[in-house]
Formats: C-alpha cells, sequence, structure tokens
C-alpha cells in the first residue's frame, strides 16, 4: 500500500518546520526561445521529402516536424543566430521518438560536449533537458542512438531557452472552484498549541470531529471538540436552520477566516462537511501527512460562500472484475473525499465474479443456495490482461456495513449495483437453478451451470425472463441489499444485454425496477433501460453511451432523473496520455486527457431537457486490467478532480487554464497523502519544500534533511543545491522511495535531501536548499541547524 508518503518525515516529525518556497527571482526580461531565429540543419530527412525536412523543428509550429531517415545514427541540430547562454532545451517528439539519444552543444559546430545521455521508455513525450552553459553556445544537437521502432526520429518542436520561466504566480488551489471566495490580504489564522475547535448546534459533532482527527494526526496538537470555551484561535463550526446560504441548505456553507478565529456555518452536516474539506485545502499541504509534523500551520484570510451545482458528484469502482478489499476501498474514499465527491457507486456483480452476500430467505420455493453466490461467485474473478492476476473476493455484510459507515463519515452515500439482466454469467455459474432454458450461455453437456468467463466479453450472457426463478431469484437478492443499505438508491445495471431480446429485456427491467420501487427505493440504471417503465418520478438513468434522445424521453415522460457519465468525459481506465502503454482509446478515439473530463456542460449534455433534470455527474473506473487501489488511482487521477469540479462549480465559473494552475498547487497535497495519480503532462506541477531545524553536535553531520514534493520527476532530473549563511555549498543527490514509472502506473513519492555537512563551531547556521528542474523555476527553501 502507498500509504507512507515522506520517506523521512517520522524522524523530522518532533522538529519539522515548514517554509514556503521563496519565489525565484523574476528576471528582468522574459526567457527568449532562442531557436526560432537559428538554422536547423540534420543528417537525413525521411524518404527525401519536403514536408519532413530539418526547418520545421523551429518553426514555432507543432503540427509539423522533422523525420530522419530509418537508422539510429542521425541527427538534428540548430545553430544560433548568434553564440548565447543556454538554459534549458525542450523537445516534443509526436510518435518516432529515441530510446536513447545525447544533447550535444558546440561553440563551432566541430567540436561538441555532451550535455545529457539520456534513455526513455515512453512516446509520444517531451523532454526538457537543463544545459545551464557557462560559455556561449552556438550549436545544439540531438544525436541519436537508438530509435524508438522501425522508424526514424521525429521531432515537431526543439525549444532553446536561454533562461528558466518565471516562478508561478500564487493560487489558493482550491477544487472544486467555490462560488465565491474573496482573498481579503488581513493577516491570517494560525493553529495555537490551545486552539479548540467549537462544535455548536445539531449536528456539528461530526463535521467538528473529522477536521479534529485530520489536524491532530498532522499537527501532533490535541486539539479539542468542545460545544463551548474560551481560548486563543478557535474553529467554530455552526450548524442549524436559517446558517447555510439561503436556496442551497442542502450541502451549501459560509467560512470566513480571520487573524483571530475561524468561522464555518452551514444548514447542515453535509455542508458543514464541506466547508471543512475547503478549509483542509487551505492548509498547508503537509495537513495531508500520516506523521505529526512540526510546522506553521497558517490559513490565509478569506471570505467564502459554497454550494454545489448538481447534488450528485460520484464514483463508481467496478469491484467485480478484480475486487477491492475494505481497506483499499477506505483509501479510494479518503482520496476523493476532499474533493467533495459524494456518492461511492459499488459495481458489485458482473460475467466475472458475485462480490456480495447474500443470505437464504426464510421462504425459498426454489431450494436456492445463496451462499454459491460467494462461495463459487466470489472465487472467480479477471483471467486475462492485467500486471497480475485479478483479485477474488467478496463482502460479509459486516464488511459492507462497514464500508457505508466510513463513506457515511466522509459525507458519500453508497449506491450498490447488482448488474443485470445481463452482465450475470458469475450469478449463473454459481446457482444450478438460473441456468434454466431460455437463460444464456447454456451449460455444456453434462452440466448443471455454465463455465466461469474471465475475458473482457461482454453482452453474452442473460438471465431467462420466462423462468419463475429468475424474479424470485432477484426480488430476494434486491430485498437483501435494499435491508442492507440506508441510502436511497439501488441500481439494477441493465446494460448490454445484447443477447436479450427486445420484449424479454423489457418484461424482466420492468419487473426489477417495480420491485425495487416497492422497496421504498429509487432505481437507478444504465441508459440501456431509458425505454422501460420506469417509476414514475423515481427512477434515475445513468448515461454512458448511446441514445440521447431515449434518456431526454425518459426524464420528459417518466419524471426521471440523470446521472451522467459520459465514456469520453467520465470512464477510466481509458488513456489519459498516449505515453501509457495500457487504457483504452475506444470513447475518445485517441487518449481521453484531462482536458475531456473537464470541458464539457453537464447541464446541456442531454438534448430537450431542463438541466433541474441533472442530478450529477460521476466518474467511473472499470476493472477489465486495472489491479488494486495504486492503479485505480493511477488512472482515475487527475480525471475525478475534473469531474468533481464538473459537478459542483458553476458552468460559466469554470475555466480549464484556471483549473490547472489549482491543480498544479494539489499535486504536492496527493503526494503527502499517498495518492497514486498520473502526472498530466500539460499541468505544471509545483515543486514544495519542508525544512525540519535540527540540533546538532560540533564536529559531527548534522543530518540536516529537506523533504521535496515535485510531482512527474526523477531524483536525476531533480538538481539540488545546498547553500549555508557562511557560504559553504553542497550538492547532494535528492533520493525517493519510489521513482515515478508510466508503464509501472505509479507517480513518485517525495524527495528527500540530506547534507553531509558537520559543524566545528557552536552557533546557528541556515542552509537554504535550491531546487531546480529542467525547464523550471528554481525554489528554495530553509532551515536552521543550532550546533552546541
Amino acid at each position: 500500500m502507498m500509504r507512507r508518503p515522506l520517506a523521512t518525515l517520522a524522524a523530522a516529525a518532533l522538529t519539522a518546520t515548514l517554509l514556503a518556497p521563496a519565489p525565484a527571482a523574476r528576471a528582468a526580461d522574459p526567457p527568449v526561445n532562442l531557436a526560432l531565429t537559428g538554422t536547423a540543419t540534420a543528417s537525413s530527412v525521411e524518404l527525401d521529402r519536403a514536408d519532413f525536412v530539418a526547418a520545421h523543428v523551429n518553426d514555432g509550429d507543432t503540427s509539423t516536424r522533422w523525420s530522419s531517415a530509418y537508422q539510429d545514427d542521425n541527427w538534428v541540430q540548430i545553430q544560433l543566430a548568434q553564440p548565447a547562454k543556454v538554459d534549458h532545451v525542450k523537445l516534443t517528439w509526436p510518435n518516432a521518438c529515441a530510446r536513447d539519444f545525447v544533447l550535444q552543444t558546440s561553440a563551432d559546430g566541430r567540436t561538441w560536449t555532451d550535455v545529457a545521455a539520456l534513455q526513455r521508455d515512453t512516446c509520444p513525450r517531451t523532454d526538457v533537458i537543463d544545459v545551464l552553459a557557462e560559455e556561449p553556445v552556438g550549436y545544439v544537437r540531438m544525436q541519436g542512438r537508438k530509435r524508438w521502432a522501425a522508424y526514424g526520429y521525429s521531432i515537431s518542436e526543439f525549444e532553446i531557452w536561454d533562461g528558466p520561466p518565471a516562478a508561478p504566480a500564487p493560487t489558493l488551489g482550491l477544487i472544486p472552484r467555490p462560488v465565491s471566495v474573496t482573498e481579503t490580504g488581513a493577516a491570517p489564522f494560525t493553529l495555537h498549541s490551545n486552539t479548540r475547535v467549537l462544535a455548536q448546534g445539531d449536528g456539528a459533532q461530526a463535521p467538528a470531529g473529522y477536521l479534529a482527527r485530520l489536524l491532530r494526526r498532522a499537527t501532533g496538537q490535541k486539539l479539542k471538540v468542545a460545544e463551548n470555551g474560551h481560548g486563543p484561535a478557535p474553529i467554530i463550526i455552526e450548524v442549524g436552520a436559517g446558517k447555510g446560504p439561503e436556496g442551497h441548505e442542502d450541502e451549501g456553507y459560509t467560512l470566513s477566516v480571520t487573524a483571530g478565529e475561524i468561522r464555518l456555518r452551514a444548514a447542515t452536516p453535509n455542508g458543514a462537511l464541506n466547508g471543512v474539506q475547503t478549509l483542509r485545502q487551505l492548509l498547508p499541504q503537509w495537513v495531508e501527512s500520516k506523521e505529526a509534523v512540526d510546522a506553521t500551520w497558517t490559513v490565509p484570510a478569506v471570505q467564502v460562500t459554497d454550494y454545489p451545482r448538481f447534488a450528485h458528484r460520484g464514483m463508481m469502482l467496478d469491484v467485480a472484475r478484480s475486487f477491492y478489499p475494505v481497506d483499499e476501498v477506505k483509501t479510494y474514499i479518503d482520496a476523493a473525499a476532499l474533493f467533495k465527491v459524494n456518492r461511492l457507486h459499488l459495481h458489485l456483480t458482473d460475467d466475472q465474479g458475485w462480490r456480495i452476500v447474500i443470505d437464504d430467505p426464510a421462504t425459498n420455493p426454489s431450494g436456492i443456495d445463496y451462499g454459491l453466490l460467494t462461495r463459487v461467485g466470489g472465487g472467480t474473478a479477471m483471467t486475462e490482461r492485467g500486471t497480475e492476476p485479478a483479485v477474488t473476493g467478496f463482502y460479509t455484510k459486516a464488511d459492507y456495513a462497514e464500508i457505508v459507515r466510513y463513506a457515511g463519515e466522509n459525507g458519500m452515500t453508497v449506491i450498490p449495483e447488482i448488474d443485470m439482466p445481463g452482465h450475470v454469467n458469475s450469478a449463473l455459474h454459481s446457482v444450478p437453478q438460473l441456468n434454466t432454458a431460455g437463460s444464456q450461455p447454456r451449460p455444456a453437456a453434462g452440466q448443471t451451470t455454465v463455465p466461469h468467463n474471465g475475458t473482457g466479453a461482454v453482452g453474452y450472457s442473460s438471465f431467462d425472463a420466462n423462468s419463475a426463478v429468475t424474479y424470485e431469484f432477484v426480488e430476494h437478492v434486491l430485498a437483501e441489499i435494499a435491508a442492507m443499505t440506508p441510502g436511497p438508491y439501488l441500481h439494477i445495471g441493465g446494460d448490454e444485454a445484447h443477447v436479450t431480446s427486445h420484449t424479454d429485456y423489457v418484461r424482466m427491467v420492468d419487473a426489477f425496477t417495480a420491485h425495487v420501487n416497492s422497496l421504498g427505493k429509487t432505481v437507478v440504471g444504465w441508459n440501456e433501460y431509458a425505454g422501460s417503465a420506469l417509476p414514475q418520478d423515481n427512477a434515475v438513468v445513468q448515461f454512458w453511451n448511446g441514445d440521447r434522445n431515449a434518456v431526454a424521453r425518459a426524464v420528459n415522460n417518466r419524471g426521471a432523473k440523470v446521472v451522467l457519465s459520459p465514456a469520453p468525459h467520465a470512464y477510466s481506465p481509458q488513456k489519459q496520455d498516449s505515453r501509457q502503454p495500457d487504457g483504452g482509446t475506444w470513447a475518445c478515439g485517441g487518449p481521453c486527457g484531462l482536458d475531456r473530463h473537464y470541458n464539457w456542460d453537464p447541464g446541456t449534455y442531454i438534448p430537450g431537457i431542463q438541466e433541474s433534470s441533472v442530478l450529477g455527474v460521476e466518474s467511473a473506473v472499470w476493472g477489465e486490467f486495472i489491479r488494486r487501489v495504486p492503479q485505480a488511482q493511477y488512472y482515475a487521477y487527475p480525471r475525478i478532480i475534473a469531474t468533481a469540479e464538473a459537478g459542483w462549480t458553476p458552468q460559466a465559473q469554470r475555466d480549464y487554464t484556471d483549473f490547472k494552475t489549482r491543480l498544479s498547487k494539489m499535486g504536492g497535497r496527493l503526494t503527502v497523502q499517498g495518492t497514486n495519480f498520473f502526472p498530466t503532462a500539460d499541468v505544471a506541477w509545483r515543486t514544495e519544500i519542508l525544512g525540519p531545524p535540527v540540533t546538532a553536535a560540533a564536529g559531527r553531520p548534522s543530518g540536516a534533511t529537506w523533504t521535496v514534493t515535485a510531482p512527474g520527476k526523477t531524483a536525476a532530473g531533480l538538481g539540488a543545491v545546498i547553500t549555508w549563511s557562511d557560504g559553504v555549498k553542497e550538492t547532494p543527490a535528492p533520493v525517493t522511495e519510489r521513482e515515478a514509472s508510466i508503464p509501472g502506473m505509479r507517480i513518485n513519492a517525495a524527495f528527500t535531501v540530506t547534507s553531509t555537512r558537520s559543524f566545528d563551531r557552536e552557533g546557528s547556521y541556515t542552509g537554504t536548499l535550491t531546487v531546480r528542474s529542467p525547464g523550471e523555476a528554481p525554489v528554495t527553501g530553509t532551515l536552521e541547524v543550532t550546533v552546541r
């Protein structure tokens, strides 16, 4: 499990001090891409075609490219208009990359100096390489050593920059973006050792306790929760009628932060919990640590009024194809709660497995042993794809109750799904009585059940619409699930029933939805069931793909509500990026990037309905090849964060560039939290530094250590220099317990940078760590060493 986000944080916990990174000084002039005025030449051109000549690498147009002949030993170079100092180079490879190449510089075009030799394992990609030339450079060359495949090398842009970019502008980094947030410019709130969390009003205790537990863990402070009390810098949570934003009482809140107090007001506990999540994001990112950090815990002075656009901001986890034990489901909940996700949809059954215990009924006409569903179906899963065998298992009723409880503690309602009348091979494989004349597929001669099928095939299984056993079985299963589920929803699937005739499909679905209605629940189903006789004003259609007009008719004729999970905008594991070797491409005709998950409007997606009929949005993680929570997170994040904002923030206030800016600050928080997210290429993930003060003995290494969050970076690509107040410099190598790997489906852990210096004299010394990633502004953090 990836729950140890800071490799050396435990050692620094007792004495750590948070020092905000100081932005690098801005140059008088912005950096210049010197390549644009240079002259490009190459060793060869693919097929001698004019549209592949070297001049395309520095024309400022990424839609053109240079391509070489089909040999490894090829190069492309740029002669600068005049010799100049070079800070870094950026190479954009559109498809035919180099697996192995050398970046070289030259003063005269004859004698070359190797700047860096690089081997890469993804394509297409962008490489940013520090040159940091002390003397003027006349030429820069990419010398290929090994191609990606049988073709040559292709570069669409060869950029040569004379300086680093400016430091990124400050941002609060709040996601989802609140409806209204104002930074007052006043002094920030600072957490005091005697701060109390005051829970005032019926329902305030739960969100207050949630906040206190989070803060106790990271700060090491006691943070008592009380109804009243005196003391410095209180955090006051008020819950009661009239305390939330008018017209948005269910989940809205207001948050006021001054130097003297934090005051959070809401009409409901859910509204207060939403405010707690916003307050959490305003605290330093180290609040996500699982170990105590002695930091200066400040919150900027702000005024926030906030409430969601849609009531349903969901996430679906496919536990049927590959199982997720309870602790992994909790991990998935932990990460999403930060972004005000409030629905957990569990896909509990499918062709590959059955994941929930069903007890035998008191009256059992067909003599079905319902325990077979988990004794047999709980022991099967996917048998193809994936980096490891799919996980088998199932939830007991106690397990399920714990998931429901934990989800509720984090503001989430659980929506269980029993997928039918298709996607039922596991049930047919487990229960002989379900294998009647009209069920599909059919058992082999001499067998009482169909074989297990762990492939990714869909649409081949079906219950028998003409068998009384089908309805007996379904009614009991749904009754059991309803009894276990305090939330208002039951999901019956209804998708991809390709071998079920339309007449049989409608007959079964009408019976199933009517039964859910009789149980006092609201039925949910995928959009294929939109044409059935849905319970009037008590059904939800979840759209994923297909006929949007049928969904509109269900809304207008049956009073249904809509949850939107359109595959191009909400489905994982579609690829996020073409660098990923695994993942689907069918939904978008290629990768479904972060921009696709952000840039859509749920309010207008279904034609012919009002936005008021849209219940909300949901991100879906399917399990054909995903194994375990780290991989699920790698494909879901950060796209699920985009979906959360699509469900919360008013459309007029949503902007992708602004979202990426806020998300860039969130990367370090996710790192500290231990969330395994994908390092989206067009997000300028920020670097943050934690520097703990140290007390050392004279003549011995001080052990001064900084912790650095730098998402998507490698230890080799992270330059570090320590400058001491007495002028001494060190160049230690950053280390991490986990390097980033896109093929390996993992983000890097935090880095540690440790000084080896000894101090001979007593006194106080200030160490400034400067961290530099190629093509980015330097980031600094300081710490104090007291020598005795």
